[in-house]
């Protein structure tokens, strides 16, 4: 309580000292005051303001951009000859201007620069400038700039605008200074590849280079010692399995080093480019369950997405889908959401689709988000060339007609250290899929099911070796359950005349109009399927005319054998055909490409069909009008 008795007494001292301050302020208790003349006001700078005129928004502007020029002068130590350079650079780059006049323009600015090239490429201005000169100039002054900038090529591969002058100069580079810039990125492969712009480097070069020069880049992120001793490995030896042995490396340290150059890499999200794809391809051949499993963790992401570009990384992606748990396929599913149809139409990227159509079990997401992009677009899909390709897998899983050797085997590859499929099957045979592009093919040994006999489809369930779902309920419940199937066949109902004269869109004719493998389409489409029949009769049954722009379907070289295969495998459609079309027209239909057709009657295995037409063909094989054929059940006799 003593805190709160003292502090009247303080209240009080601070008042007396206030009012004596007060009194000997005031001039009335002062005897020496002075009084001091009053100084006018000096005149604010509003005032001077008012006087001037004001300000354009055009002065203004001219003003505000000399400021600019002035303070970027004092940053930037070339700034007065990027200027000079932009202003050339408009001239050069017109297309109307003449090659003589660009010329001379593309020989100013090089000597301007002479010098200092490494100094200003990295500005956004001249690193433009540059990539023009290098395109339209002499080769003598091309290889000056390549000279000069050589020492400098890796600090200028880490630049987001140098790299693109980079890449200009290795498109243009010759032989000789391609393997130059090859063997500067020696020890610096993997460092480039971890950085976003450094690895775009990389990447060109590893495009343009040679099959040796190739594998001298690879080599680089397998291990130190092959980092060390590039020359001990032979030039035959592609395989890193294959050098491991020649050279008596141990598996741990090689798979440790490479997980130490991979992790990094995909930690960063960089995983567009193909260099990485065939590394992680090697890695897998060699890694242990567990690190693998953790590979395809990470993969399994819309990162997925920028993998499945190139043919490795679509190898990659089946892998994924193969041996991904149920958690990561649903996550990859996602992941291709909004790109399925971009990714249909690919090269590689629809054998990612066919994958995940043959091993994913979940069916209703494989509707709601594959199938449902894909029905809108049914009528491009089968007029292309790989667009196509999702929808035969579906209704003749993996069949030799539409799937080259090198595609099935890729399709049914495995990674030794995840693969369930027993070394000592009797009906599987070892084969080699090449990889890479044409200069670097390599061998890779999977395993691969033997073809039937007709060679037209293999056994489906190895493909689906992470699916535990019947192939022909996982098959019916895409097609029909879905309504794929019912939208693919009113598409060709349509369009049976553009399709059926189409090299790609033949075949899905062909599938849909036999009713798909294993029947995969009866009963429940039967009626569509006999609308396309007649649809197909009807185009047969036109008269012959030498006026039509369109060739007659039994006379275009496409839909005549189309009709052919028809005739033998589906003898509905044969007595269809007869009946709505031929009969009574085989002598008018005995030449050319139609007398095929003609023929296939005969040929047919169905007695039914052949004595459709026998009574009325006979007389055209006496006169030797029509040459028979043996037919299938003769052939195999």
């Amino acid at each position: 309580m003593a805190p709160k008795k003292q502090q009247p007494q303080e209240l009080d001292t601070k008042k007396r000292k206030r009012t004596n301050t007060e009194s000997h302020k005031s001039p009335s208790n002062s005897k020496s005051t002075k009084f001091v003349p009053s100084k006018k006001p000096k005149p604010h700078s509003d005032d001077k303001d008012k006087n001037k005129a004001p300000l354009t928004g055009r002065e203004r502007r001219q003003n505000a951009k000399e400021l600019s020029e002035a303070r970027k002068k004092k940053r930037k130590r070339h700034f007065t000859l990027e200027q000079d350079l932009a202003r050339l650079w408009e001239k050069m780059r017109r297309h109307e201007i003449a090659k003589d006049e660009r010329s001379k323009l593309v020989t100013e600015a090089l000597t301007k620069m002479k010098g200092k090239i490494h100094e200003i490429a990295g500005s956004h201005v001249t690193s433009r400038v540059l990539q023009t000169c290098v395109k339209h100039c002499s080769q003598a002054e091309r290889d000056e700039v390549f000279e000069e900038l050589r020492p400098h090529f890796l600090t200028l591969a880490y630049n987001a605008y140098a790299v693109h002058l980079v890449k200009k100069m290795l498109d243009n580079a010759s032989k000789k200074q391609l393997t130059g810039f090859i063997d500067n990125l020696r020890g610096h492969v993997a460092p480039l590849l971890r950085h976003m712009v450094g690895s775009v480097v990389v990447e060109h070069a590893y495009e343009l280079a040679s099959a040796a020069q190739k594998q001298g880049l690879l080599l680089e992120l397998y291990s130190t010692e092959l980092q060390l001793f590039k020359d001990l490995v032979p030039e035959k030896e592609t395989r890193l399995l294959d050098v491991m042995s020649k050279l008596g490396l141990q598996k741990g340290s090689v798979s440790r080093h490479m997980s130490s150059v991979i992790q990094p890499i995909l930690e960063k999200g960089i995983v567009d480019h193909s260099i990485l794809h065939r590394v992680l391809l090697e890695y897998f051949s060699i890694a242990d369950k567990t690190s693998v499993t953790d590979i395809i963790q990470q993969l399994s992401s819309p990162l997925l997405v920028r993998i499945i570009g190139t043919k490795d990384g679509a190898k990659i992606g089946t892998f994924c889908v193969k041996y991904g748990s149920a958690k990561e396929r649903k996550k990859i599913i996602k992941g291709l959401k909004e790109h399925i149809g971009k990714t249909a139409y690919h090269q590689y990227g629809c054998m990612v689709l066919v994958s995940i159509l043959s091993v994913v079990d979940d069916t209703k997401l494989i509707t709601k988000v594959i199938i449902r992009e894909l029905q809108p677009i049914l009528k491009e899909l089968v007029f292309d060339k790989n667009g196509r390709r999702p929808l035969l897998q579906l209704l003749h899983p993996n069949c030799s007609r539409y799937f080259s050797p090198d595609e099935l085997a890729s399709m049914n590859s495995s990674i030794p250290c995840l693969s369930l499929k027993s070394e000592a099957s009797s009906q599987t045979e070892t084969s080699k899929v090449s990889i890479g592009d044409n200069d670097s093919k390599e061998d890779i040994e999977v395993k691969v099911p033997e073809v039937n006999e007709d060679k037209t489809s293999v056994d489906d369930t190895d493909l689906a070796e992470g699916g535990k779902k019947d192939p022909f309920v996982r098959r019916q419940e895409l097609l029909i359950n879905s309504g794929l199937a019912e939208g693919l066949l009113d598409v060709c109902i349509e369009n049976v005349g553009e399709l059926i004269r189409s090299n790609f869109g033949k075949e899905v004719v062909y599938e849909v109009a036999t009713g798909g493998f294993g029947g995969i389409l009866h009963p429940t489409l039967d009626d569509k399927i006999n609308s396309l029949h007649k649809a197909i009769a009807s185009l047969a049954a036109l008269p012959k005319s030498e006026d039509s722009q369109e060739e007659h379907v039994l006379v275009n070289f496409f839909s005549s054998r189309t009709i052919r295969k028809l005739i033998l495998d589906c003898p509905n459609f044969a007595s269809i055909l007869w009946e709505e079309a031929l009969k009574g027209k085989s002598e008018l239909w005995s030449h050319g490409h139609s007398c095929k057709v003609i023929a296939a009657f005969l040929e047919s295995s169905d007695s039914k069909v052949q004595k459709l037409a026998k009574k009325e063909l006979q007389p055209l094989i006496d006169n030797g009008t029509l040459k028979k054929q043996k037919s299938r059940e003769e052939a195999t006799q």
